[in-house]
């Protein structure tokens, strides 16, 4: 009896393992097709997006691949129903594993940018459903394998040996390329002063020259050259040590960071004047030069013995986000508008514009919420500065690391360049 009655739960074992055997072909064969189709429909639009509208040929370059690979997935599909129901091609099998190897790769790849930058919580949970689909259509296909042309082991190796080589590809000749630094440099010439008419007053002209070496363009955010004046004298005797400490304690910003001097004795500098030398939102195209000119007047008896010319300019990278249209926002002094990192700094005020941002890649655009730009045009009696943040519409403002490295802002700076007026003041 025993026996017996061991051998009816042997064969009910037998026939429930086989019934499960039979259920797993049915579930693989609707969620695995669909995962290869809804990895079709996906990577085919972005890489449609990213073909079509990429700022930079690695970025169309990208789009083609997805594109290629949602051709791939298609294809998978087709070679997986073929495998499993209608046996009309003899190889369906292999191609439905390197398809899916494939989806399961390029889907693994967008999951971890996606984890990483993506602010769509959707769009996560669709990579990683993908992600499991298609790794588990990988797995079902390979288990059901019964001939391939090659071995296994040999398949295996050569498909890694194709995913190194294209990754090495990818990472030397697309990524470092767009990480390569690129920063155009600022000149300043001061002509020789001009007098009035009546000698009541002279003016200084300065040339401003910005060179772009590079092949990359950029858009303007804004600029300032401002001219700090100071009043110079001398000691009749050396100064002390302590005396430096007190200048040195002074040096909470670059233009009233004075020198450690054993006789000068030397005012704080006060701003003369501040202006703009670019139109802000204008392009600065690969290899170009900008050149402008500004006049700095002072009267003849002015009581300063120096001036020092300072310039930048804040240029947002082309290939990295595109600058929709930057246009005026509102005043510091005047508007509500205003984050607190602005309405700290009590000794200056802000000229504010504000631009939407477009970034560089469909991905990106599409699962990230919108950012925007706001410029601040800041001037006081310690000089002029530009400063910029990008935020989302609720006010996550993006790090001065994530500016700089994820948006291409880059700030080109020149100053001082010095220039005595004892000789202009001996003529009056």
């Amino acid at each position: 009896m025993n026996l017996r009655k061991n051998s009816r739960d042997a064969s009910r074992q037998r026939a429930q393992r086989a019934l499960a055997h039979d259920r797993q072909p049915r579930v693989s064969l609707i969620a695995i097709p669909l995962a290869l189709l809804l990895t079709t429909a996906v990577l085919g639009k972005f890489g449609v997006n990213d073909l079509l509208s990429a700022f930079t040929f690695p970025g169309r370059l990208t789009g083609a691949a997805l594109v290629a690979v949602a051709f791939i997935a298609l294809l998978g599909t087709a070679a997986v129903m073929d495998h499993w129901l209608w046996h009309r091609f003899a190889h369906s099998g292999v191609v439905a594993f390197f398809s899916s190897f494939v989806a399961f790769l390029t889907n693994f790849l967008l999951l971890s940018e996606l984890l990483e930058n993506a602010d769509v919580i959707g769009y996560k949970v669709l990579f990683g459903a993908l992600t499991i689909g298609s790794a588990w259509a990988v797995v079902a296909v390979w288990r059901t394998l019964a001939v391939i042309p090659t071995p296994k082991r040999v398949a295996t190796a050569l498909l890694a040996t194709v995913v190194i080589a294209l990754g090495n590809f990818g990472y030397q000749n697309l990524y470092l390329p767009s990480q390569r630094e690129v920063r155009p440099t600022i000149k300043l010439t001061m002509e020789k002063p001009v007098p009035s008419n009546d000698h009541k007053a002279f003016s200084v002209p300065v040339d401003i020259t910005l060179e772009n070496h590079s092949e990359v363009s950029f858009n303007v955010l804004g600029t300032e050259l401002h001219a700090m004046a100071q009043q110079v004298s001398l000691s009749p005797k050396d100064r002390l040590r302590r005396q430096w400490r007190a200048d040195a304690e002074k040096w909470e910003t670059f233009e009233r960071t004075n020198p450690l001097s054993r006789r000068e004795l030397r005012q704080p500098g006060q701003l003369v004047e501040a202006q703009p030398w670019m139109r802000y939102g204008e392009p600065i195209g690969a290899n170009d030069t900008v050149n402008a000119r500004v006049v700095v007047q002072l009267p003849m008896d002015t009581q300063y013995d120096q001036v020092a010319f300072y310039a930048s300019a804040h240029l947002a990278r082309m290939d990295r986000v595109s600058v929709e249209r930057l246009h005026f926002k509102c005043y510091s002094w005047d508007s509500r508008q205003v984050p607190p990192c602005v309405k700290q700094k009590r000794d200056s005020d802000s000229i504010i514009y504000e631009s939407s941002l477009r970034e560089n890649n469909a991905i990106d655009a599409e699962t990230r919420d919108p950012r925007h730009i706001d410029v601040y045009w800041q001037f006081g009696t310690q000089g002029a500065n530009i400063m910029e943040t990008i935020s989302t519409a609720d006010d996550r403002y993006e790090s001065q690391t994530e500016t700089n490295d994820r948006y291409g802002i880059r700030i080109v700076e020149t100053g001082p360049v010095e220039r005595i007026l004892w000789d202009i003041k001996g003529k009056k």
